[in-house]
């Protein structure tokens, strides 16, 4: 059964983020002192004295055109609303009411969705007459509480508990690595490579805010939805948004540099990973690091150009992006390379199918038996060196974890083994098992007990 939902609205710095971080226990939103830095709507699974529901922070309701970045915030903000179970409407409590506040509260009793009043910023007794202020909204007895230091989580609890409390049922946990899990798909690229474009094609809705306007996103984005494969059946998905990434050295803002941090936490959430590249531009250094970094994480990686449906000298684009991804990415060559286009949606029916494909590999495990068969025909093919005239002799080979698919050699000075020779049974591993362009990771166990060696 889905859990419940409560979504968090207000003008802008009132402290939605903040309560929103409190609620999931970690700081998922960003936060700073300048208002307006959540666009998108974000979700997360909160827990408040031991009841559970699904928290959605807003961006700041602010009365502009729809046409504008603010109006499509609040054209955000208001969807929103219309999908939760009960709007947690937040005012700053040392402000006051202010005219947006009251805007805000008329338009919320046009709706028919339960209201709840939090007077934020309360404590001590320094709010005490924005409280007073707020009874006059309409909405009922507003909840004096803090976000900062966590006072008045009771009152809250009792006014969300009507709306939020449901018959449970016992639901079997999730196997993360069953084929029918769940994939976490984060999309990350440069700015304006048309990420949330793309995520908004594949929803079918504008979910996420887009525009020209470069760096619109700003928090890592999570939306689960469900893709229909070509065998019509339904795949649980969960796409992450994240902000644009530019090169270090032109990040200078406080909140780009939070940004990109966030999106760097996404990739670590996620199993596959698209990068988006802009098919206009092409493939650029900052992509091959972001590519690297994917890799290093050890998450399985996907590379995409969007636009490709305005893009010019399309083969022999294609072609030099895929001979610079295998040239700039040596340790993972073949990384899938595919073209769509957001806009239209043609390709993205492939992308999910690659991205499924690419997790089962990322999630494949190997029999120690299987592993040993290959093993012995890799070292009669190719034994390894003995460097200063010392033997280094392999002993077998098993598989310790997957996600990414992780290998320990044990033997006796297998420690010495080069990096070439490693490279050689890494590729071995991946072409053997069909593990694609995902990181296969190898580590070296020889004995530490100087008497327990062969004697040469």
């Amino acid at each position: 059964m889905p859990l419940p939902t409560v979504a968090i609205i207000g003008r802008p710095n009132v402290g939605k983020s903040t309560l929103f971080n409190r609620l999931v226990g970690k700081r998922l939103a960003l936060v700073d002192d300048q208002p307006g830095v959540t666009r998108d709507r974000r979700e997360g699974d909160a827990t408040l004295l031991g009841m559970d529901f699904r928290v959605i922070d807003t961006a700041g309701y602010e009365d502009e055109d729809v046409a504008t970045l603010p109006g499509r915030m609040r054209a955000q903000t208001e969807a929103a609303v219309q999908d939760a179970d009960v709007a947690l409407f937040v005012i700053d409590s040392r402000a006051g009411v202010t005219p947006l506040d009251e805007e805000i509260a008329r338009w919320l009793r046009s709706t028919d969705r339960p209201i709840v009043v939090m007077a934020n910023k309360a404590e001590g007794r320094a709010g005490d007459s924005g409280v007073y202020e707020a009874m006059a909204l309409g909405l009922g007895d507003p909840i004096p509480f803090s976000a900062e230091h966590g006072e008045g989580v009771v009152d809250l609890f009792e006014a969300l508990r009507p709306h939020l409390e449901r018959e449970e049922a016992d639901e079997p946990e999730e196997d993360p690595e069953s084929p029918d899990a769940i994939l976490k798909l984060a999309i990350v690229g440069r700015p304006n490579a048309g990420k949330s474009t793309l995520i908004n094609r594949l929803l079918g809705q504008d979910r996420l805010i887009t525009g020209p306007e470069a760096g619109i996103t700003r928090d890592s984005i999570a939306v689960d939805w469900e893709w229909t494969d070509f065998e019509e059946r339904k795949r649980p998905v969960r796409l992450i948004d994240t902000a644009g990434m530019r090169k270090r050295a032109k990040v200078e803002e406080k909140l780009e540099k939070l940004s990109v941090m966030d999106a760097m936490r996404a990739v670590d959430f996620a199993e596959v990973v698209v990068l988006l590249l802009d098919a206009t531009r092409g493939l650029e250094v900052q992509d091959l690091k972001i590519a690297d970094r994917v890799l290093q994480e050890g998450r399985a990686l996907i590379v995409v150009m969007n636009k490709w449906d305005v893009a010019e000298n399309a083969s022999s684009l294609f072609n030099g992006v895929k001979g610079a991804l295998d040239e700039g990415l040596a340790q993972v060559k073949g990384v899938p390379l595919l073209t769509v286009s957001a806009v239209t949606g043609k390709g993205l029916d492939t992308m999910m199918k690659v991205a499924f494909e690419t997790r089962e590999a990322w999630s494949r495990r190997v029999s120690t038996g299987q592993l040993n068969r290959w093993f012995e025909r890799a070292i009669e093919a190719n034994p390894p060196p003995a460097p200063g005239g010392k033997r280094i002799k392999p002993r077998y080979v098993t598989q310790n974890k997957s996600r990414p698919p992780s290998f320990v050699l044990f033997g006796t000075r297998v420690d010495l083994l080069p990096t070439s020779y490693q490279r050689y049974l890494i590729n071995g591993l991946r072409k053997e098992f069909d593990f694609g362009a995902v990181p296969v990771r190898l580590t070296l166990r020889a004995p530490k007990n100087p008497f327990d060696r062969e004697r040469e």
